[in-house]
C-alpha cells in the first residue's frame, strides 16, 4: 500500500458566493494539480456553500448523495485526487456542519459531524454530531475534525489511532494562536500529522486568518500559508508517524497515570 501521500491544502477565496461558484473555482484550481500528482485536497469548513451566510446554510444544505458531493465526486474521479471538504448537511429535518472525504474514484469514504458548535451562528444553525470515525487512503488512517473540535484535546485523542487528521476550519483573524500553536501542539501529542484548511479574506464583515498549516507529527510545519488565497503542499510519510511516537510514547503512558489522584499546586 501507498506509504507515501503528497497532500495539498487549499486556502480558498471567503468571498466566493455559494455552491456554484465555489464549486467553478474548485475545478479550476483540480485541474492545476493533475499533472502534480496530489494524492489528497483538503478544503475550509463549509466551503461548499461558505461559512458566514446566515440563513441561506438551509437552502444550501444537502444530503450525503447530494447535487454539490456529486460534481466533487465526478471532479475527484476525473483528477485521480481524493477531496476533502466542509459542506451544510441536510438530514431529515436537521442540519449538520459535516466534512466530507471523496476518494480518487469518485466514492465517498469518510464524513464527519461537527461535535462541538461555539455559541452564536453556529448553535443557532446547526445539530452537534456525535462519535468519530477513520478510514484509509493508501496506508494512511485518517479522521476528519472541524475547527472548534480540534482545540478540545479530548476530541484528537479520540482520533488518536490515525495517522492523519484532517481539519476544515473557518478561523477568524484573531484567534492566530489556533492555528500557529494549538494546531502544531495537537499534532506533537498525538504524533499525527495534521493537515488545517481555512478561508481567506473576508465574508460578509467575518475576517479570516488565513495561515492553513500541514504539521508533521513532531510539530513541525511542513508547509503554512499566509493571510491571502494559495495553495501549499508537502510529502507525508507514514514512518515519520512511527518515529515521532517511539520518541514521545504520549499515548501508551497516560495509561499509566492515577488520574483519581489529585495534584496540590
Amino acid at each position: 500500500m501507498q506509504d507515501a501521500l503528497n497532500v495539498a491544502v487549499a486556502q480558498s477565496p471567503a468571498d466566493l458566493h455559494g455552491p456554484d461558484e465555489r464549486l467553478a473555482w474548485l475545478e479550476e484550481t483540480v485541474a492545476g494539480l493533475i499533472d502534480r500528482s496530489v494524492d489528497l485536497l483538503v478544503l475550509p469548513e463549509l466551503f461548499v456553500c461558505g461559512y458566514n451566510v446566515g440563513d441561506a446554510i438551509a437552502g444550501w444544505a444537502e444530503s450525503q448523495d447530494g447535487p454539490a458531493l456529486r460534481r466533487i465526486g465526478r471532479l475527484a474521479r476525473d483528477c485521480r485526487t481524493a477531496i476533502a471538504f466542509g459542506y451544510a448537511e441536510k438530514e431529515s429535518d436537521r442540519i449538520y456542519n459535516s466534512a466530507a472525504c471523496i476518494a480518487k474514484d469518485g466514492t465517498v469514504i469518510g464524513t464527519h459531524r461537527k461535535l462541538l458548535l461555539p455559541p452564536g451562528f453556529e448553535s443557532d444553525h446547526f445539530d452537534r454530531g456525535a462519535g468519530c470515525s477513520t478510514f484509509m487512503i493508501g496506508a494512511f488512517t485518517v479522521a476528519l475534525l472541524i475547527c472548534y473540535d480540534a482545540e478540545f484535546p479530548e476530541a484528537f485523542r479520540r482520533v488518536g489511532a490515525a495517522d492523519l487528521v484532517l481539519v476544515p476550519t473557518a478561523l477568524a483573524a484573531e484567534w492566530g494562536v489556533v492555528a500557529d500553536r494549538v494546531i502544531p501542539t495537537r499534532a506533537f501529542e498525538n504524533g499525527q500529522f495534521v493537515c488545517y484548511a481555512n478561508h481567506a479574506g473576508t465574508e460578509r464583515g467575518l475576517e479570516y486568518l488565513g495561515r492553513s498549516c500541514i504539521v508533521a507529527p513532531d510539530g513541525k510545519d511542513l508547509a503554512r500559508a499566509g493571510g491571502g488565497e494559495g495553495l501549499i503542499s508537502a510529502r507525508l510519510e507514514l514512518d515519520r508517524v512511527a518515529r515521532a511516537r517511539a520518541r514521545l510514547p504520549y499515548h501508551r503512558d497516560r495509561c499509566d497515570l492515577p488520574w483519581d489522584v489529585t495534584i496540590a499546586l
